[in-house]
């Protein structure tokens, strides 16, 4: 009996030597795990990341690590350089894909091949918003205004290359309309501005938002979606607002630094579709208008290849340039 076990003891140390991301998913995880958000606390990056690791189990508790700056490069750029053995996550949204394009090699690392798909959470779709000054009441008669008026409508953003920005680029392109840029350093100064009528157009998320459409300060158009979004049902999509089909939105996605060891991708992953399946989060998601998805691996890889392409399509015919 003692050679038997002393063999099967050898033989499971050999296997361990010889594969060693298979023990090591074995007994993962240890201990807690660090998740790296590159924004402040509080908006929706970080709202949709703490409301999905709350709902995740996985044995060890979940350390958010808020890292914001550099239009989230400061905290990719940690999350790419830290050890892929399973301790460090992090959290991207749209404008990762978009700096593939707008920092292309400028960048310490790469957007794509330097992380590994975990799964695409959630999305966001954009609202489109106006000054109650602006003589328009759907999207049909917006474009129709900045046609016969090009140039005169001004859009705001969140910043320069951020889905805001760049969606308006999308809908000048789309739609052949003339309007201008003004970038701000946020959302919030933006929408202060198009309720005081300074601007008359913005684009962003429902989060932070619609608190001034409720209010009756600004007036929402449209949601850039397929169909209407819970928390937002009363808001029309493009389509119905008589405008074109452009699907846009801010999407919120988990990722590992390259050679973390699927089967631990892979299970977390299925913890997130897990998660986003519990009445309670989607309650809370739907406050936000947000739209729970919980992708697996190998699909949020391709949703985030093709928001790559797009986005550098957009970037490349607007001639959108930003500094590292």
């Amino acid at each position: 009996m003692f050679t038997i076990n002393r063999r099967a003891l050898l033989a499971g140390g050999m296997a361990a030597a010889t594969f060693p991301g298979i023990a090591r998913a074995e007994t993962w995880p240890a201990k807690p795990i660090r998740w790296i958000v590159p924004y402040t606390a509080g908006g929706l990056t970080d709202v949709v990341t703490r409301l999905t690791l709350e709902k995740m189990n996985v044995g060890q508790t979940f350390v958010v690590d808020n890292k914001p700056g550099a239009n989230s490069l400061i905290g990719a750029e940690a999350a790419a350089n830290a050890a892929p053995d399973g301790y460090t996550f992090v959290t991207v949204i749209a404008a990762h894909a978009a700096n593939k394009t707008l920092y292309a090699g400028k960048l310490k690392f790469d957007p794509m091949t330097s992380f590994a798909p975990v799964s695409l959470v959630a999305l966001a779709p954009i609202v489109i918003l106006v000054t109650n000054d602006l003589p328009v009441k759907n999207v049909g008669e917006l474009i129709d205004y900045a046609k016969k008026n090009p140039g005169k409508i001004s859009f705001g953003s969140s910043g320069v290359g951020s889905a805001a920005h760049l969606t308006s680029e999308l809908i000048m392109q789309v739609t052949g309309t003339q309007m201008v840029h003004v970038p701000y350093k946020g959302t919030a100064p933006a929408l202060a501005d198009l309720a005081s009528g300074n601007l008359q157009m913005l684009l962003d998320v429902p989060i932070g938002t619609m608190s001034q459409v409720r209010a009756g300060k600004v007036r929402a158009l449209a949601m850039m979606s397929k169909e209407r979004v819970p928390g937002a049902d009363d808001i029309p999509t493009i389509v119905e607002s008589g405008g074109p089909l452009i699907e846009s939105s801010s999407w919120v996605m988990f990722l590992a630094p390259a050679g973390t060891p699927k089967e631990m991708t892979d299970r977390l992953a299925g913890e997130v579709a897990k998660a986003v399946k519990d009445e309670a989060l989607r309650k809370r998601l739907a406050e936000q208008a947000v739209i729970p998805v919980g992708a697996n691996p190998a699909d949020t890889a391709k949703f985030f290849a093709d928001e790559v392409e797009k986005w550098r399509s957009v970037i490349t015919t607007a001639g959108v340039k930003i500094e590292a």
